[in-house]
């Protein structure tokens, strides 16, 4: 396929790309930072192309942006990277099937299988969504038994923590980092332009795969510790929508209005 079919968006023609994680960095910070960063976005959509890159589903995507006023990204890596997806207000969040193909046969089917290993390890809980190629749980920390992560390696599966929160249970080798990096090269992006944004553990492969990247200031302890010594990473010590705009600024990867 050329990038021209494979890119209707035009997104290669973009001069900077913003890869974000939504809770905590995108929709982290004040309501006056996320205006301004979500105005400049929509007043520079020639320029700007915007990809989700979250642990949340297509649904919730799709509710987010036609119910409380966040612009709609061009692309989503959704579900901690196991949907990729073109997305728009016309068609939703449709998966690019072609970039998927790997991810569905890495899980095979083993939602059920995962579902009755898993089913009442100590503090563990199903979360209710019907997820296509993983299974999540949400973490009770003082009664959870880390031996969970074991069974998961021992089935041939990805276990990810994040937020002393969340378990997710992916196929192997999948991940955001991963998927956000096949995208862009699917899109024929320039990596260069491509600013990678996140604030818990699920976004630590994202932020290791060596596209420019910012850990926002409300960043989770454990993060900030693992991207200490990334030299392709900035930092910020505002929080969310705020931090993001610092990170263009400091890597000068767009102007920005004055006081931005």
């Amino acid at each position: 396929m050329t990038s021209a079919a494979n890119d209707p968006n035009g997104m290669s023609q973009r001069k900077f790309v913003l890869a974000t994680d939504l809770d905590g960095t995108f929709l982290g910070g004040s309501d006056e930072e996320r205006r301004r960063l979500y105005s400049w976005i929509e007043d520079n959509r020639a320029t700007v192309g915007l990809i989700f890159v979250t642990g949340r589903d297509p649904k919730f995507i799709g509710d987010l942006c036609r119910e409380r006023g966040v612009p709609w990204p061009d692309y989503a890596v959704g579900d901690v990277g196991t949907t990729i997806a073109t997305v728009s207000p016309e068609t939703g969040v449709a998966p690019i099937e072609e970039l998927e193909q790997e991810i569905s046969a890495r899980w095979g089917n083993a939602g059920e299988r995962v579902r009755a290993r898993l089913d009442g390890h100590p503090g563990l809980t199903l979360q209710p969504t019907d997820f296509r190629y993983r299974v999540s749980y949400d973490i009770d920390s003082e009664s959870f038994d880390a031996a969970a992560w074991d069974i998961v390696l021992e089935m041939g599966f990805q276990p990810l923590i994040s937020d002393n929160r969340f378990f997710d249970v992916l196929p192997d080798g999948v991940s955001k980092g991963p998927s956000l990096r096949r995208l862009v090269e699917y899109l024929s992006i320039q990596p260069e332009r491509v600013l990678c944004a996140g604030d818990t553990l699920n976004d630590l492969s994202m932020l290791e795969c060596g596209l420019p990247a910012v850990a926002v200031g409300n960043s989770e302890r454990e993060l900030v510790r693992r991207v200490a010594d990334l030299e392709h990473l900035h930092m910020a010590k505002a929080h969310g929508a705020a931090g993001i705009l610092e990170a263009i600024r400091a890597f000068d990867m767009h102007e920005l209005p004055e006081g931005y």
